[in-house]
C-alpha cells in the first residue's frame, strides 16, 4: 500500500469544513498538507515488515535471557485514531546461541507501533516477530502505553496506564517469569 498525499489532504480539508471549520483561513491554508505529511509519517509501518530486522542475528555463547526495556513507542488507536504512547519491554532467551543486534528489537516495536493498533495486537505481533525470526527458547513481550483516546476524551481519566503482555515457551515457567519481571521493574520503579 502506498501513501496518497493528494487524497489525505482532500480528507483532512473535508474534515475542516465537517467540523465547521474554513480550510481557506490564513491559519489552516497549509494544514491539509502538514497532517497529510503528518500520518504519513505515524503511518509509515504500514509499508513495510517489521519482522525483518530480526533477519540478521549472529552466535554468541549465551543462552541467558537478553532484555532491551523501555523502547519508547508512538501509536495511533484504531479505533478513534488518537495516539497512545508508552514503553515496550522485550525479551527473549536464545536457543542454540543465537542473538539479533539489540537496536533490532526497538526496530521491530517501532515499526508494528506505526500502523493504525490495538496495544493488544501490538503486543503480539512483536513477540510472534521474535518467535518466528530468532525461533528462542521463549519471548516476552509487556507494553505499557497511555491512551489519549481514553484521556482527552470520553472517561477522561488521566495518567491510566494500560499493561499488555505475552509471554512464549520457557517465559511461561514461572521461575523465568518472575526473572523477566523483576529485571523489567528494575528496582527503581
Amino acid at each position: 500500500m502506498s501513501f496518497n498525499q493528494r487524497a489525505a489532504e482532500a480528507a483532512v480539508r473535508d474534515l475542516l469544513i465537517a467540523v465547521g471549520e474554513d480550510p481557506e483561513r490564513e491559519g489552516l491554508l497549509e494544514t491539509p498538507a502538514r497532517v497529510a505529511r503528518a500520518w504519513k509519517e505515524l503511518l509509515s509501518g504500514l509499508d513495510e515488515d517489521p519482522a525483518k530486522h530480526l533477519e540478521k542475528h549472529f552466535t554468541v555463547e549465551t543462552d541467558e535471557m537478553v532484555l532491551v526495556r523501555d523502547i519508547e513507542f508512538h501509536s495511533v488507536c484504531e479505533h478513534h485514531l488518537l495516539p497512545f504512547h508508552g514503553r515496550a519491554h522485550v525479551a527473549y532467551i536464545p536457543r542454540d546461541n543465537k542473538v539479533t543486534g539489540l537496536s533490532k528489537l526497538a526496530r521491530v516495536v517501532e515499526g508494528y507501533a506505526r500502523r493504525p493498533q490495538v496495544q493488544e495486537r501490538l503486543t503480539t505481533q512483536i513477540a510472534q516477530a521474535l518467535v518466528e525470526k530468532l525461533n528462542p527458547q521463549g519471548v516476552c513481550v509487556i507494553m505499557e502505553a497511555e491512551h489519549l483516546c481514553m484521556t482527552m476524551r470520553g472517561i477522561r481519566k488521566t495518567g491510566a496506564t494500560t499493561v499488555t503482555s505475552k509471554l512464549c515457551g520457557v517465559m511461561n515457567n514461572s521461575a523465568t517469569r518472575q526473572e523477566m519481571m523483576t529485571l523489567v521493574m528494575g528496582g527503581n520503579r
